[in-house]
């Protein structure tokens, strides 16, 4: 995503925010603005599209589910015409962070909606589940929000706006409905291996999740919207869910015998064939997690996405670290692997000048990305010191950082790997111009503060002519520093064998 809210006085839509959330069942699209802490819905847009149905025995997305997600993409973008880069997230759960063909489909969905895909961390998905909800229903109670998404299912526990624990499972409506109700009968032993296996997913949560931690019961998105409606409708409460209630829906789709001849007031036909799978994993958690009243939440992943960008696009345009929580999850991976923050800040500040030399007109994304592997290029110093950069690198990639989707971290940690050694291993990226300049920028402030003390680079500059970099620097610094001009040549050789770019150190 591309910020530069300096432009906002030209866009179409000035105040105007997009969120996508593309789950396992549903595509939805929300256009919202935010202003002093309140929320304006302007359009709301879903599709069921049921990705998660579309994942093969081998883990590959099929070509008919392929094509229902980019038909519904596409009506997406005829309703963002108009919207820039910077006002529109769009977020993938479970089913994509599952699907082996992901990239590929990535690739087309991206081209289909015009604007860039994240796909999110179940804990990350958790979040921003739990920001949408505490925003919209704001509560001082320790409370647990609960969402049953297509493929996984999301339990939170918070206070105030702080969510104190979060957690994904891989259980969900869609694929519990089509293991143990895809025959299309609705039978108690199916009902019965479906809770054992929702309670068998969900079995670790049961102490951190208990109710000794929580005073209310939320429940946000579909599933619960839908069960909530049901009982409703029927007025077997007034949408509040119940175990009792849960059982008298259970019972009705036994009756039924077929999800094809269940009839209830209040259902939706997008709701029928998930119903089943929804409603096991509703009462395990209801047995299992002591909820005896599960409240139906106002707000969702997608108001979450929202409010997440309106903080992001706050901290871009004051120029001010605090807002963007990925700050703050890149100062605790500091913290937590025991990073040399002094380093990291030489390096940075370096870094910083040399790529807004050589990249004036680069995107904040562009910039922040590189101060962020800069501030988390040593976190595998931790585990050890040789090959330092690989592990750093892996656990860039792997680690749960609050605020980052998985792509980013994927391309943080791609540059984390790029900063020593030779460039073969990162190759297929350096036909990137972003990308190359990161690496440079990077490597050569690394280099030039390898000492670890103060460097005094008042006189150090990069600059690009075509695909030529150049790096001067006054002559007494050159002579007062011979090992690092020793190691800048080096750098230059490695460019010369594997690099789309030339280093010149000029002397």
């Amino acid at each position: 995503m591309t910020l530069h809210p300096s432009d906002a006085a030209s866009v179409r839509w000035p105040g105007q925010l997009a969120a996508i959330d593309m789950g396992s069942n549903s595509f939805r699209l929300e256009v919202a603005q935010t202003h002093q802490g309140k929320y304006r819905r302007i359009d709301y847009l879903k599709e069921t599209v049921r990705l998660g149905a579309g994942l093969d025995a081998n883990g590959f997305l099929t070509e008919e589910a392929t094509e229902r997600g980019l038909a519904c993409l596409a009506r997406f973008a005829q309703r963002l015409q108009g919207f820039v880069p910077w006002q529109v997230r769009a977020v993938a759960t479970q089913t994509l962070r599952e699907a082996r063909n992901r990239d590929a489909f990535l690739a087309k969905a991206q081209r289909v909606l015009g604007y860039p895909i994240e796909v999110i961390s179940g804990r990350e998905e958790a979040r921003l589940i739990y920001a949408g909800v505490a925003r919209l229903q704001p509560s001082d109670h320790s409370r647990l929000v609960v969402d049953i998404g297509g493929r996984s299912t999301e339990m939170i526990i918070g206070r105030g706006r702080k969510p104190l624990r979060a957690e994904s499972f891989q259980v969900g409506s869609v694929s519990l409905s089509m293991k143990y109700f895809g025959d299309g009968r609705f039978t108690e032993a199916a009902f019965r291996a479906a809770q054992i296996a929702a309670g068998a997913e969900l079995e670790e949560a049961l102490e951190p999740f208990a109710p000794s931690h929580w005073t209310e019961a939320l429940g946000s998105s579909g599933t619960v919207g839908a069960v909530s409606q049901l009982l409703a409708a029927s007025q077997v409460t007034d949408g509040r869910i119940t175990p009792d209630g849960l059982r008298w829906l259970m019972q009705q789709c036994l009756k039924a015998g077929r999800v094809d001849k269940l009839a209830l007031p209040g259902l939706k036909e997008d709701r029928r064939a998930v119903i089943a799978g929804g409603l096991a994993i509703l009462y395990t958690l209801a047995i299992h997690f002591g909820i005896g009243e599960l409240f139906p939440a106002r707000g969702a992943l997608r108001q979450g996405v929202i409010f997440d960008l309106d903080e992001r696009l706050q901290a871009a345009a004051k120029e001010v670290d605090g807002h963007d929580i990925r700050d703050a999850s890149v100062r605790e991976l500091q913290r937590r692997f025991m990073v040399d923050t002094h380093q990291a800040a030489r390096v940075q500040l370096l870094a910083d000048a040399m790529y807004e030399s050589v990249q004036p007109k680069a995107t904040h994304d562009a910039r922040r990305e590189l101060q962020w592997a800069c501030a988390l290029h040593e976190t595998g110093m931790m585990i050890s010191h040789h090959d330092h950069h690989r592990h750093s690198a892996y656990v860039v990639g792997h680690v749960d950082a609050a605020g980052f989707s998985q792509s980013q971290q994927r391309r943080l940690a791609d540059l984390v790997l790029a900063q020593r050694g030779g460039l073969k291993k990162v190759e297929p990226l350096l036909t990137q111009p972003g990308f190359v300049w990161q690496v440079m920028c990077l490597r050569l402030a690394i280099i030039a503060c390898h000492a670890r003390g103060e460097v005094v680079a008042d006189g150090l500059r990069l600059n690009a002519a075509g695909g030529v970099a150049t790096l001067s620097a006054p002559a007494d610094w050159m002579a007062a520093n011979p090992r690092t001009l020793h190691l800048l040549t080096e750098e230059a050789s490695a460019w010369d064998k594997g690099g789309p770019l030339a280093l010149h150190i000029r002397r």
